[in-house]
């Protein structure tokens, strides 16, 4: 069983890890191939390191999901509402976990810990988007999100359609109402 904890700096290279090599297998055929081909090990682990330790005082948080002997499988991001829709106050940012870790219910843990933080952190609702041809958006369906919006996002010269899912309703002891994320 993984053990959801908060990030540290020493996680970054790992992060940076699950974070290019999921990128890789997730978004093939998503994004253009250049974006992909040119990611780097070593701009994320100094991207995530920044992130995990600069990006506390803005309220952002780094979840790491360490399976031992594996060590990082997975993480998540979070914090207030960058984008939208604005009736919701907390965001998951990102979620990834390693494609041999998946169906394992890590993704789980790490969400509804995400949720829990953002609660923690005084957040009622929250909100992640999606992109819209991801097959894993289901996951957030089945963990309780709502589709509660939709846009085309321009980026890297084409355009994207992403897809948000809510949780209106985040109690305020950490955990999820009605709407919130159902355990399998």
């Amino acid at each position: 069983m993984a053990h959801i904890r908060p990030a540290t700096r020493v996680d970054a290279e790992a992060i940076a890890r699950v974070y290019v090599d999921t990128w890789r297998s997730v978004y093939a055929g998503l994004v253009p191939d250049r974006v992909l081909t040119r990611m780097s090990y070593a701009r994320q682990r100094e991207s995530w390191g920044h992130e995990v330790v600069a990006g506390k005082g803005q309220g952002h948080h780094v979840l790491v999901a360490d399976l031992p002997p594996h060590g990082v499988v997975g993480f998540v991001s979070l914090g207030p509402n960058r984008a939208g829709p604005a009736h919701f106050d907390g965001e998951i940012y990102t979620l990834y976990v390693i494609d041999d870790f998946q169906n394992q219910g890590i993704g789980r843990d790490l969400l509804t810990g995400g949720l829990h933080a953002l609660a923690a952190n005084g957040c009622r609702s929250a909100v992640v988007w999606v992109l819209t041809g991801n097959p894993s958006r289901y996951f957030y369906e089945a963990m309780g999100g709502r589709r509660v919006a939709e846009r085309n996002e321009r980026l890297w010269g084409t355009s994207l359609s992403e897809t948000a899912y809510g949780w209106p309703e985040l109690n305020v002891d950490g955990g999820e109402r009605n709407q919130g994320a159902r355990r399998r």
